[in-house]
């Protein structure tokens, strides 16, 4: 029997890719259909400002136009279509669903579970590109690097910036605190250490590792790390938990002049509390890459101050990080028709 395989691929985990790599480990004896969707082209549906459907968050694609895609294949792959409850009654025939990102929030686990249809996931993958962006972001704030070229590129020379009063600091002089110690906070951690700062983590469910604690590294509760740190970066999931954890009353325990790092999710904030944050000073500056709405609109308050930089989530953005995720999902896919247990199951 022909095994039919699905993959629902865009413009940055791209179809062929995918293929390729399931190809290579489970030979070309395959049923296999591709499809190419426009994203990144065309902005994803979030599911934070709104429902979104079912409830599902981060999603492209039309749910009627998926479901016929994947009609009555076996395996599904993909990293942004949507799997919800109505969906997967009209797919009888699907057993495995694997999406290639960190967390299959565009997937109704739930109803998954009920309907028999494994959930694979590629935690991980773009971990080392969102760990450097978050260094180049932390490096751009201490050191002016926004501002220097801000100026320059409006053909003024900041020779001011060498003040001592308005000039950058070094990290290896500064205290940074990293919330969150998964894939990518473990990362920023150990990249970090280079710089000879002082790093604080706050993760309530996790303990630093060996190697870590070895290196001073210190394991505190939130209250303590805002008080205490010139620098804070965000790196953990959005959950009740941690939805809106950085709200005013947060913000007010941090220190005076404090740079601000998200390259987490944009719920983590109030991003209306940040903006009075950093209009009267309080902090310093701010680097933000994600929101709650994506895109941003024109006339963002945010985007007119001076102290923050932008970048429109991009920093699990990488070469590698499409290699790698195929790589894993690939893998899962050949598991599964070995009739072997998932490596990674949801």
């Amino acid at each position: 029997m022909t095994r039919k395989i699905a993959i629902f691929g865009d413009n940055f985990m791209l179809p062929d890719i995918f293929r390729a790599e399931i190809e290579k480990r489970c030979g070309d004896g395959l049923d296999i259909r591709t499809h190419r969707s426009a994203w990144p082209d065309e902005p994803m549906e979030h599911g934070y400002a709104s429902k979104g459907l079912g409830g599902l968050k981060e999603y492209f694609g039309d749910p009627d136009e998926v479901v016929a895609f994947i009609a009555d294949a076996e395996v599904f792959v993909t990293q942004l279509a949507p799997v919800s409850r109505g969906m997967l009654k009209q797919l009888p025939a699907l057993k495995l669903v694997a999406v290639s990102r960190g967390g299959p929030v565009n997937i109704d686990m739930a109803a998954a579970r009920e309907h028999g249809v494994t959930v694979v996931n590629t935690p991980g993958r773009n971990a080392s590109a969102v760990a450097e962006f978050a260094i180049g972001a932390i490096l751009a704030e201490t050191r002016l690097i926004r501002v220097g070229h801000e100026s320059l590129r409006k053909g003024e020379w900041r020779g001011d910036l060498y003040r001592a009063d308005r000039t950058g600091r070094e990290l290896s002089e500064m205290t940074v605190g990293v919330v969150g110690y998964g894939a990518i906070g473990t990362k920023v951690v150990r990249l970090l250490r280079a710089f000879g700062c002082r790093i604080l983590v706050c993760d309530p469910y996790v303990q630093l590792s060996v190697d870590d604690r070895a290196a001073g590294v210190e394991l505190v509760a939130l209250d303590d790390l805002l008080a205490r740190s010139d620098v804070v970066t965000l790196h953990p999931r959005v959950t009740e938990e941690t939805r809106n954890m950085i709200d005013r009353e947060a913000i007010a325990k941090m220190k005076p002049g404090v740079i601000f790092v998200n390259t987490a999710r944009g719920p983590l904030a109030d991003y209306e509390a940040l903006y009075e944050a950093l209009a009267e000073g309080r902090i310093a500056s701010a680097m933000l890459e994600t929101f709650a709405v994506e895109p941003v609109p024109a006339d963002w308050p945010l985007l007119q101050l001076p102290n923050v930089t932008l970048t429109p989530h991009i920093a699990g953005a990488s070469v590698r990080t499409v290699t790698y995720a195929a790589e894993l999902a690939a893998e899962e896919v050949r598991r599964y028709l070995a009739g072997q247990p998932p490596l990674n199951p949801c």
